[in-house]
């Protein structure tokens, strides 16, 4: 191989490192917070995978009011013991679960993927908060997500809870497999009654078309459980109310 053969061939490498950094640059997600420049006013003009969540009009989380009247049909829940593993991941505590815990509603079957929590509540009822809401995410065969919201107020210690609670970690970003598997259907209030809604994700990109399904019954944490989570999380993590526009929520 000749000089100028080589030269083409060290530039060539040299192009594809640059034009392979330059689209792995590309590809990531803009940072968001909760505060600050980079805070939920801002997140829309972040980028433009994050648009809806400036210009979306079924924005959540909402304060619910005004319900209606409806026939809603039972939640069939099928969980069992496989929350495996408790994550900091720089934005809340997450506990990821196995495969094999679904949700059946509106004919229509979901699985349970992972819980996380706010504090304070981002949903609002009639104007009131709470000092923790946990989000329980599911998603169908379609990529489909739903969510029910589970609101909780100071009160007993929470015993389900706590198995994860022992093991989260102020570091951004770790994770620990947890001794004891988390029972989701443990962390729900007795009664599963609910305020039905159709809503969006509550972080970027905020995608709308989310089935929102939150508890009408409270249920509780102690309230050094809640100050342990701020202590981890040391900075309110729950996303402004959004506009209901012409949604109704019903119940």
């Amino acid at each position: 191989m000749n000089k100028i053969n080589i030269s083409v061939s060290i530039f060539s490498i040299a192009l594809f490192a640059v034009v392979f950094a330059m689209q792995s640059m590309a590809s990531e997600n803009p940072h968001w917070e909760y505060y600050g420049d980079n805070g939920p006013d801002a997140w829309g003009r972040l980028d433009q995978s994050y648009i809806m969540c400036a210009e979306g009009k079924n924005q959540s989380p909402i304060n619910l009011t005004n319900m209606i009247e409806g026939s809603l049909p039972d939640l069939k829940l099928k969980y069992s013991k496989s929350g495996t593993e408790v994550v900091n991941n720089g934005h809340t505590i997450q506990v990821n679960f196995a495969p094999g815990n679904t949700m059946t509603v509106e004919g229509r079957t979901f699985e349970l993927k992972q819980v996380h929590f706010h504090s304070p509540s981002e949903n609002n009822i009639e104007g009131k908060s709470y000092p923790l809401e946990g989000h329980f995410v599911h998603a169908d065969k379609a990529g489909n997500l739903a969510v029910i919201a589970i609101l909780y107020d100071h009160g007993e210690h929470n015993n389900e809870l706590e198995k994860a609670w022992e093991y989260m970690s102020a570091s951004s970003g770790d994770k620990h497999m947890l001794p004891n598997k988390i029972n989701a259907s443990k962390l729900f209030p007795e009664k599963h009654a609910y305020y039905r809604f159709n809503g969006s994700l509550t972080t970027p990109p905020c995608s709308e078309g989310v089935r929102w399904f939150v508890m009408k019954d409270i249920n509780n944490a102690s309230q050094r459980q809640v100050r342990k989570f701020i202590s981890v999380i040391p900075h309110d993590n729950n996303r402004p109310l959004q506009a209901i526009n012409a949604r109704e929520v019903i119940q």
